[in-house]
C-alpha cells in the first residue's frame, strides 16, 4: 500500500508530500540510507551542545518544514543567493568574524546594511576593527553606528548606487562573546546571520575554527522562539556538517526566510583561550522600592496642591483671577524653581553614567531618577502658581492704575 502511494504522489509530481511520505523500502538505495543516517550523526551529548563525531558526512536541511512555500515565493525580489561566515575563536578569547555576501539587487540602491547585536539580554559586546571590501568593484566604504541594541554596519558608496548581483566582505572582531562555566569550560554562542535580513537567504555556510580541538560544535537554523544569542533553540532545524581536521568545523544550511537564524555553539575545554569576566549593563529600569515610595510621595505633594478640593492656597492661587481677593499664603517662584532645578538634575545624573560608560542606548532609570521626578513634579506646579499669580496681580494693579 505504502508502494502505491508513493508512486501515484511521484506521478502527480508533489515533491512535498513525497519528501514527506519518503521513498519505498524497496526502492531505498545505500545511498538514500546513508543520507538518511547522516541526518542525525551528530546526537547531542548534552541539552545545549552537540559532539563532532569521528566520520562526518555533508548535508544540508531545509529550514522550513516540507511542503511550505519557499521565501523566494514568498518574498520576490531581492535575495541573497550565498552567505558565507567564518567564525575564528582566537586563543585571547576574541571572536573574528568574516562574512562574505552575495546580494542580488532588483533595483539600484547605495549598499547594504549589517546588523550585529552588541548588547544582549543586558549583556554586553563590544564590536570594534569593522572593515569591508567588495570582489565585484561596488562601493564598500563601511560606517559603523550604534542604533538601540544593535551596531548597525553600512557598506556603500554614499551617493553612488549598484545594481544587480554584488559581492561584499565584511570583517570584525567580538570581544566579550565566551563565557566560562563552572567546570572551566568556554562557550560560544553566536548567531553567525543575524536575524536583520529581510530577504531570503539560498545557501548559508558556516565555518568555526578554534585553537584547539573543541569539545562540541553544534549548529541550528530557523526562526528563534525569543530573542538572544543563548535563547531556546527547540525546534530548529540541523544544519549539515563537515569536520576539516581537528580545529575547524564547516556547516551548511539552505533554504532560510527573511529573518530566521543560524545559531552556532561550541564548547572548549578548560584553559584553551582565555575567557574575560562578562560585562552587563543595567537594566533600562532598575528602581526599587525607595524611587517608588521617593517618587509617590512627589506625586501626592503635587496632587494636593492641584486638586481644588484639597483645601491649600496654591490650588486658590491657580484658580485666581483679576479682580479677586488675593490669597494670604502664595509660594514663591523660587520655592518651585529649587525644586525643579533639583529634580531635573537628579534625573539628568542617573542616566548620564550609563550613558558616559555605554553609549545613549544604555540609558538607564533607577532611584535617584525616580526622586527626581518627585521633586520636579510639585516644583513644576508650584513654579507655574508662583508666575501666575504675580502676572494676574500685575495685571490688575495696572487696571486699578488705568
Amino acid at each position: 500500500m505504502r508502494d502505491m502511494l508513493w508512486a501515484m504522489v511521484v506521478a502527480i509530481g508533489a515533491p512535498p508530500a513525497a519528501a514527506f511520505l519518503g521513498p519505498p523500502a524497496s526502492l531505498a538505495s545505500p545511498a538514500s540510507a546513508a543520507v538518511t543516517a547522516s541526518a542525525t550523526a551528530i546526537p547531542p551529548t548534552a541539552p545545549r551542545i552537540a559532539r563532532v563525531p569521528a566520520a562526518p558526512q555533508v548535508t544540508t536541511f531545509p529550514a522550513a518544514a516540507a511542503g511550505r512555500e519557499s521565501a523566494e515565493e514568498r518574498l520576490p525580489g531581492e535575495s541573497i543567493p550565498t552567505y558565507d561566515v567564518v567564525l575564528t575563536i582566537r586563543p585571547d578569547g576574541v571572536l573574528h568574524v568574516r562574512e562574505t555576501i552575495t546580494y542580488d539587487f532588483r533595483g539600484r540602491e547605495h549598499g547594504i546594511v549589517r546588523r550585529v547585536p552588541y548588547r544582549v539580554d543586558n549583556r554586553l559586546y563590544d564590536i570594534r576593527d569593522v572593515r569591508a571590501s567588495s570582489s565585484t568593484g561596488a562601493p564598500a566604504r563601511v560606517k559603523a553606528t550604534k542604533m538601540l541594541h544593535e551596531v548597525r554596519i553600512s557598506v556603500g558608496g554614499g551617493h553612488r548606487t549598484v545594481s544587480g548581483r554584488q559581492a561584499y566582505v565584511i570583517e570584525y572582531d567580538v570581544t566579550g562573546v565566551l563565557t566560562s562555566l563552572p567546570d572551566g569550560h568556554a562557550e560560544l554562542h553566536w548567531d553567525a546571520i543575524g536575524t536583520g535580513w529581510d530577504v531570503p537567504i539560498g545557501e548559508v555556510s558556516v565555518r568555526v575554527e578554534t585553537p584547539v580541538r573543541p569539545l562540541g560544535v553544534s549548529c541550528r537554523a530557523g526562526e528563534k522562539r525569543r530573542a538572544g544569542l543563548s535563547g531556546d533553540d527547540a525546534g530548529l532545524t540541523r544544519c549539515g556538517w563537515d569536520r576539516d581536521g581537528l580545529h575547524a568545523v564547516d556547516f551548511t544550511q539552505g533554504g532560510l526566510r527573511p529573518h530566521e537564524s543560524v545559531l552556532i555553539k561550541a564548547r572548549l575545554p578548560e584553559g584553551a583561550v582565555q575567557v574575560p569576566p562578562p560585562r552587563y549593563a543595567r537594566p533600562h529600569f532598575a528602581a526599587s522600592w525607595p524611587g517608588y515610595v521617593a517618587l509617590g510621595l512627589g506625586l501626592a505633594a503635587a496632587l494636593t496642591l492641584w486638586l481644588p478640593r484639597s483645601g491649600r492656597r496654591a490650588a486658590a492661587l491657580l484658580r485666581w483671577r483679576p479682580g479677586a481677593r488675593s490669597p494670604r499664603w502664595r509660594p514663591g517662584r523660587r520655592t518651585g524653581t529649587a525644586l525643579v532645578a533639583a529634580g531635573t538634575a537628579l534625573v539628568a545624573l542617573d542616566l548620564a553614567d550609563d550613558v558616559v560608560a555605554h553609549g545613549v542606548w544604555a540609558a538607564s532609570m533607577g532611584d535617584p531618577a525616580l526622586v527626581g521626578l518627585g521633586l520636579l513634579t510639585p516644583g513644576m506646579i508650584l513654579f507655574l502658581a508662583g508666575r501666575r499669580g504675580g502676572a494676574a496681580e500685575r495685571e490688575a494693579s495696572q487696571d486699578q492704575r488705568a
